[in-house]
């Protein structure tokens, strides 16, 4: 039996056990007592190389909390989709936090806007032409932002699109359209940047899910099939890389206020309504909601979380 700090009495279980370790390895371990182990019998030191990885001094906000783990000073990120609405809100978290901005995008106006509100944060920001369902483009441009910003450390797959049809409306053509934009691109996009994190031995992931990754509309046969195959790209990819040190998650927004939502909204009667009636947080989410998911799933933080889907919804998803 063991005290953590100045906590109640625990008995030994292999997370108290990892967790002492950690604190151990990082000296913020106090037990209490004379002994720490069963029984009174004293335990040999820790070695700290053995439990953790070495990592620079932590620093740590008014609070004590150790906030290097989401530094990002010195990392390369490429959002596609980077240059409004969700990816710029993205963009904008990573940004913030130290990392360099690669924004893909086909409109070269809006690029350059979205790299002048990034610089504006103390960035480095480039814009970088592209269309996201060619290969060959993908692949110029990982070559481009990985010589431009020193490598790509963190590839967020924001690119997308929708179009709206029930399903015996919708053409092949337009069922392509939605697809190669929206999950093919990520595919391309991922294989383009894997050279450059495989090489410097590590690297995040982001791909942007939905809600129709989990849920049906009659109206949106094409994007969720988008959507719900990004949740299992995530996860192949994630398995596949992890030997390399990727890390590969999804991110499911909810209803979010952007230039495709508010399409929505013309299109499908009462839905605004009904989004705030079941959402708890009480209001539709916006890009700036986006920053603190970008900043976790890119950085240290969360090197042990792989192959997950996390719902960024206020609540929507869980709500009976």
């Amino acid at each position: 039996m063991r005290r953590v700090g100045s906590g109640a009495a625990v008995t030994g279980s292999p997370f108290v056990d990892s967790f002492e370790a950690v604190e151990r390895a990082a000296g913020r371990w106090t037990p209490v007592g004379d002994s720490v182990g069963t029984g009174g019998q004293a335990v040999a030191p820790l070695q700290a190389s053995a439990v953790v990885p070495h990592h620079p001094p932590a620093f740590t906000n008014t609070h004590g909390i150790r906030m290097d783990m989401f530094d990002l000073t010195g990392r390369a990120a490429v959002v596609t989709g980077g240059n409004g609405g969700i990816g710029l809100g993205m963009a904008r978290g990573l940004a913030r936090a130290g990392a360099s901005v690669a924004v893909v995008g086909r409109d070269a106006s809006k690029s350059a806007r979205a790299v002048s509100e990034l610089e504006s944060l103390g960035a480095t920001a480039i814009a970088i032409e592209a269309d996201v369902t060619e290969s060959a483009a993908l692949d110029r441009m990982a070559e481009r932002a990985a010589e431009r910003l020193g490598g790509i450390d963190i590839l967020v797959n924001n690119a997308g699109t929708n179009i709206r049809k029930r399903p015996e409306d919708l053409g092949e053509d337009e069922w392509h359209t939605v697809l190669d934009t929206n999950i093919t691109s990520a595919f391309l996009a991922s294989k383009a940047c894997y050279p450059f994190m495989k090489r410097a031995g590590r690297g995040k992931i982001l791909n942007n899910g939905s809600m129709m990754s989990i849920f049906g509309a009659p109206w949106a046969p094409a994007y969720a099939a988008s959507k719900g195959g990004m949740v299992q790209l995530t996860r192949a990819l994630a398995t596949a890389w992890a030997e390399d040190g990727i890390q590969v998650n999804c991110f499911l927004p909810g209803w979010i206020d952007t230039a495709l939502t508010v399409q929505a909204r013309r299109d499908v009667e009462g839905l605004h309504d009904r989004v705030l009636a079941r959402t708890p947080a009480g209001r539709w989410g916006c890009a700036e909601d986006f920053e603190g998911i970008a900043v976790f799933l890119a950085s240290r933080a969360s090197d042990f979380v792989t192959g997950t889907a996390i719902p960024v919804d206020g609540g929507f998803s869980v709500m009976g």
